[in-house]
């Protein structure tokens, strides 16, 4: 009777255990600084009653530290897929649950596989944005400086040693991103930027070196607005973050003009993706987000704000025709051909890329 007892009380428990279970509605969110539509977490809050916190960083090391420390408190990050991709090996996220995604059928299928390289099957993200990384300039101060025959559309505009001095009086920016500035330099050499020799890498510092004279600042978000003030003049940077400082400029209306080119020797391809931490506290609100930010209209409203490319292929006809008609953030087929993805560096190799680097940066 006692044992009988027991069993029926432990069944009961396991009846109201869904209960007790049930997730707060809560969700910690981290994301790239400006990469997000304003009204966004304001409709899923509305939409879900679930309340967001949102943090940003403005680099995939700053977001890997975390990660790989554990107990980073976020239950969705936004790393680039090629970071992801040893994330995933070191046991970082966990599996996405597809039964409770059902607007991963709006994705469009040949960009996720191209994602599956780093991810496959996409057992565990879907592609948030993505875009390229070339140059962003002050048509009027390059102008002045070189010439109507400025290497605009050209590495050369940074990595050539006699540009970057004429333009050092109006400020030149490198990303802080050693994955993606010295296989730019490594492209611009004419080596393959998919190189992982530690020899490439040491050409591609060198060039870094080279001109690290006549650079400014190594950051990978300040050059949003200093592009956009005038302050700066020349920028590598992220597609959508030079036209977000191109628009800055033209709301203020304050006489500088911005443009973004792919340079025609080539640029990296990234993909940013949302995935979910393993050790996330609250999964379930996690999918709702990620699932609500694959709706059609949703995306299409965040690219509308961030000017960064959709990989949602159901949100096309809803993204502002200025935008899809821009080869900065839609390449043509013959631009897209000159475009490379990111290997997955491993750990030998990030330490040599990362020493490079910063022999670059500091000149020892």
């Amino acid at each position: 009777m006692k044992f009988r007892t027991v069993l029926m009380a432990s069944a009961a428990s396991m009846l109201v255990a869904p209960a007790f279970a049930e997730e707060e509605k809560v969700l910690n969110i981290y994301n790239w600084s400006d990469y997000i539509a304003e009204d966004t977490i304001e409709k899923f809050e509305e939409e879900t009653g679930i309340k967001v916190t949102y943090d940003v960083f403005d680099s995939n090391e700053v977001l890997e530290a975390k990660l790989l420390a554990g107990s980073s408190g976020y239950d969705i990050v936004v790393p680039s897929a090629s970071f992801m991709a040893r994330q995933i090996q070191a046991g970082v996220f966990q599996k996405l649950d597809k039964s409770k995604l059902p607007n991963l059928e709006n994705m469009d299928g040949q960009i996720m596989q191209n994602v599956g390289e780093y991810d496959p099957g996409n057992e565990h993200a879907v592609v948030y944005m993505w875009g390229t990384t070339g140059i962003g300039y002050n048509v009027e101060k390059v102008k002045e400086r070189l010439g109507e025959d400025a290497p605009t559309d050209s590495l050369a505009l940074i990595f050539d040693p006699a540009n970057a001095e004429k333009l050092a009086d109006c400020g030149i920016s490198l990303l802080d991103a050693p994955t993606e500035i010295i296989p730019a330099a490594m492209n611009y050499l004419g080596l393959d930027p998919r190189s992982t020799d530690p020899e490439d890498f040491k050409k591609g510092a060198e060039a870094i070196a080279a001109i690290k004279p006549h650079v400014r600042y190594f950051h990978s978000s300040q050059y949003i607005n200093d592009l956009a003030n005038g302050d700066t003049c020349v920028a590598m940077g992220w597609s959508g973050d030079v036209f977000q400082a191109r628009d800055r400029a033209d709301e203020a209306d304050n006489g500088v003009s911005i443009s973004y080119t792919i340079p025609k020797e080539g640029a990296l391809q990234w993909f940013d993706m949302l995935a979910i931490p393993a050790d996330a506290k609250h999964p379930e609100n996690a999918h709702k987000f990620i699932n609500f930010v694959m709706d059609a209209q949703i995306t299409a409203d965040i690219t509308n704000y961030v000017w960064y490319a959709s990989a949602n292929e159901k949100a096309i006809d809803l993204i502002d025709g200025e935008i899809l008609e821009d080869p900065g953030i839609f390449p043509a087929d013959e631009v897209k051909e000159k475009l490379w993805v990111s290997p997955v560096y491993d750990a030998k190799q990030d330490r040599v890329l990362n020493r490079e680097w910063t022999k670059a940066k500091t000149g020892q």
